[in-house]
């Protein structure tokens, strides 16, 4: 029984952006008394006495969590523009649990009930809505223990874990954070990098865009917890598209992701970045298209290679719990995999949210505490290929009965579940890009192919953006489009790569909850490289406007 809470259309991107708890940067301090808290460890107090319906068991467990969202979105394409929006908003989730941690009212899916809520500090206002909100997720939570336990009865179902996981109370008040936002500074930057799109009268888009944030989250529950902190995050991203000469879509995109403002590059920085960016898509629309399918050495970037582990590790290594009937300790591919390899023995990798950077870079998945109220920590998930734990929240899987603090809430009005922090792949034998390149080319002349493939960049479900040829004969790299991979699983990433690299990318990610990719570069012994099956679009009918003084 999931409640919905429908909003406009922009709200909910800028819920989708929103984050879970994380530290503090930079900070004001809190105003003494804090009036949200207040409201909510009052109201708490309230519930725990007064909340008692005829019939129905009291509630054994609690909780309020209010996200407080200072946000900028704003656009800008071909040099002008588009757009700029302001938003603040209050988001307000009650959880209520009947039952004990055993079994209770909480269904697979989550519960839960979500309002928008006033911005102000009025005390009173404040607990009257945390009042009704109670109230509403009380009533609920009957029906849910209701239905819950017939469906158990149909089904015949036994119950190995636990429904929740007892946690020790914890008090942690941080500091609030605020919005560093100047339109004047940021504005003239958007308008000025898109400006670039008058050197190539081919680009069908060139945009600029920033979300900058300011989250302040609440906790409180009826355990005893209650904590508070904040969080910046400064999101700028340059995009643009075009077309070659036979119909085939091009698209080139970088972002800037970071948690402090001057973090992110100058005027002069994303000038030069875009000005590279437009550069490629020209080189894209005259590279040649791969036609022939290919099964060889491939070599990937850190930057490829980190959104392969994203989608074939960082999904895998949560413990979700499955619905009920289903078997398998989690959701995931790697449900059945505990204690199995599902790497190269070479490959160690942790989740770590107590560490603010890594090799001098900030990463974004840092945070003391989670959705849940537990304390974050490093887990060590695969050690020398094998798995060796999970991502868990407060719902125990099997074999694992408590939190290590990683229930996070992929927007405010969602219920928390297993989440990545900072997810660091590292290798016990790595090599440096020089050697990776020499070693695919080493591979390619013992199987007598006459190239092998160098992956620069992929998109977000790793289709190649930016891929090479790299041909054996002198070792030249030669541009190409219109491929795609097959067989790039879970499989191929356990038994067909073979080396690493020294280096290190770090994908700073904000979409969903935020977190960072530590990876270094990978080579494939072997993946099939193909034509990718896409439609060709017509190219528009006539020129381009012409630039100014070339009528």
């Amino acid at each position: 029984m999931t409640i919905r809470l429908k909003l406009p259309g922009f709200l909910l991107l800028v819920l989708s952006l929103s984050l879970a708890s994380a530290s503090a940067q930079p900070a004001r301090p809190a105003s003494s008394p804090d009036q949200v808290l207040s409201a909510m460890q009052a109201e708490m107090q309230r519930s725990k006495s007064q909340l008692k319906l005829e019939d129905v068991p009291a509630p054994y467990y609690l909780d309020y969590r209010i996200t407080d969202i200072d946000g900028v979105d704003a656009q800008a394409t071909f040099g002008a523009v588009r757009s700029e929006i302001r938003t603040r908003i209050r988001v307000l989730r009650v959880v209520v649990r009947i039952g004990d941690y055993k079994q209770d009212s909480f269904f697979h899916q989550g519960e839960g009930v979500v309002d928008l809520i006033s911005q102000g500090d009025d005390v009173l206002a404040l607990r009257h809505q945390l009042w009704l909100a109670t109230d509403r997720a009380y009533k609920q939570a009957a029906e849910a223990l209701t239905a819950k336990q017939a469906q158990l009865k149909q089904y015949n179902l036994e119950q190995p874990v636990d429904d929740f996981a007892h946690v020790e109370p914890v008090q942690s008040l941080g500091d609030l954070v605020t919005l560093d936002y100047d339109s004047a500074r940021w504005l003239p930057l958007l308008r000025n990098a898109t400006k670039l799109y008058i050197a190539d009268p081919l680009l069908e888009s060139c945009e600029a865009h920033l979300t900058f944030q300011a989250i302040n989250r609440y906790f409180v529950s009826s355990e005893g917890t209650a904590i508070r902190s904040g969080q910046n995050i400064y999101q700028l991203y340059v995009e643009a598209t075009t077309q070659a000469a036979d119909g085939m879509a091009l698209a080139r995109s970088k972002a800037y992701v970071v948690g402090v403002v001057q973090q992110l590059p100058s005027a002069q920085e994303l000038q030069h970045d875009t000005a590279e960016l437009l550069t490629t898509l020209k080189k894209l629309r005259d590279a040649s298209v791969v036609t022939d399918e290919y099964r060889g050495p491939v070599l990937f970037s850190a930057d490829a290679a980190a959104a392969a582990f994203a989608n074939l590790v960082g999904e895998n290594i949560l413990g979700v719990k499955p619905a009920p009937g289903q078997p398998g300790r989690t959701s995931g591919a790697f449900a059945t995999s505990y204690k199995a390899r599902v790497l190269p023995e070479m490959f160690s990798v942790t989740d770590d949210p107590t560490i603010a950077s890594f090799a001098g870079q900030p990463v974004l998945g840092h945070y003391e505490y989670d959705d849940e109220g537990v304390k974050g920590s490093r887990v060590a998930l695969i050690e020398n290929g094998k798995l060796t734990s999970y991502l868990v929240g407060r719902t125990p899987i099997r074999d694992f009965p408590a939190s290590n603090g990683h229930g996070r809430a992929r927007i405010p009005a969602s219920a928390p579940s297993p989440g990545l922090g900072n997810l660091i792949v590292t290798s016990s034998a790595p090599l440096s890009p020089p050697e990776l390149k020499k070693k695919l080319i080493q591979l390619c002349q013992e199987r007598s192919l006459d190239y092998g493939y160098y992956v620069e960049t992929t998109d977000a479900e790793s289709a190649p953006r930016l891929l090479y040829r790299i041909w054996v004969k002198d070792g030249r790299e030669e541009l190409v489009r219109g491929a795609t991979f097959d067989g790039l699983d879970e499989h191929a990433l356990r038994n067909n790569v073979i080396a690493a690299g020294n280096d290190v990318f770090i994908d700073n990610r904000i979409l969903n909850i935020p977190h960072s990719i530590v990876s270094p570069s990978i080579l494939f012994d072997e993946l099939e490289v193909k034509p990718a099956d896409k439609s060709r679009d017509k190219s528009p009918e006539y020129p381009a406007p012409p630039v100014a003084g070339n009528q």
